[in-house]
């Protein structure tokens, strides 16, 4: 069970990691396009809808096994460091007492979604 592990290790890592990019996108010091980027990422992190679904065998993980840990990877380069340690402490606090609710969240995830089928739909149907 090795694997398992260590698979569980990499998503709590990553979960912590999109919860630092969460805080990060809410401080002024953070460039205007690594906001952007945060936006997608964290957006496409926890949104039910994947690049390929979930459902098509092995490639339907690929995504959330190599697009995300990518796209973290990238955005937090993009952050001022000492932005992204007062969040690594910010995100500590976040998740000590359970998992917090953000409906401004979800309403952005939906917002963005959104847009993304308007941008699909307008550009084929022409």
């Amino acid at each position: 069970m090795k694997l398992f592990d260590d698979l569980k290790i990499q998503a709590e890592k990553i979960k912590k990691d999109l919860s630092i990019l969460y805080l990060a996108y809410r401080k002024p010091e953070v460039p205007w396009y690594a906001k952007v980027f945060i936006a997608l990422i964290v957006g496409y992190a926890l949104s039910p809808v994947d690049l390929i679904p979930d459902f098509v065998p092995i490639l339907g993980y690929l995504d959330d096994l190599i697009l995300i840990p990518i796209g973290i990877t990238l955005a937090i380069k993009l952050i001022p460091a000492e932005v992204i340690e007062s969040c690594r402490l910010e995100a500590e606090d976040l998740f000590k007492d359970g998992k917090p609710k953000s409906w401004k969240a979800g309403a952005i995830i939906i917002l963005v979604w959104l847009l993304v089928a308007v941008f699909v739909i307008h550009k084929f149907t022409r």
